[in-house]
């Protein structure tokens, strides 16, 4: 399971990010760290799986934020670049 920084401060989850990383998309592993949203570098589709364990799939445009916490970013189906905002 992803590490989820925010999960013990609910003021967190509201409050500008602080870090950022590249996002890798994969069908098996999950994100190292849960963001607290994603970012979309270059237009495309991104596929998440949510804390349910389900996958959606959402067509992005460049600097667009999608606000989830995402667990997973797949591989299958997801275009475009995309960093994690922590």
């Amino acid at each position: 399971m992803a590490k989820n920084p925010l999960r013990l401060s609910d003021a967190a989850s509201i409050t500008p990010a602080r870090q950022h990383f590249l996002i890798v998309p994969s069908d098996t592993a999950a994100l190292s760290v849960q963001p607290k949203a994603i970012y979309c570098q270059a237009d495309g589709t991104i596929v998440i799986t949510d804390e349910s364990g389900v996958d959606l799939p959402y067509a992005m445009k460049q600097g667009q934020i999608l606000p989830v916490r995402a667990l997973k970013v797949k591989a299958a189906g997801t275009t475009g670049s995309y960093y994690g905002w922590l």
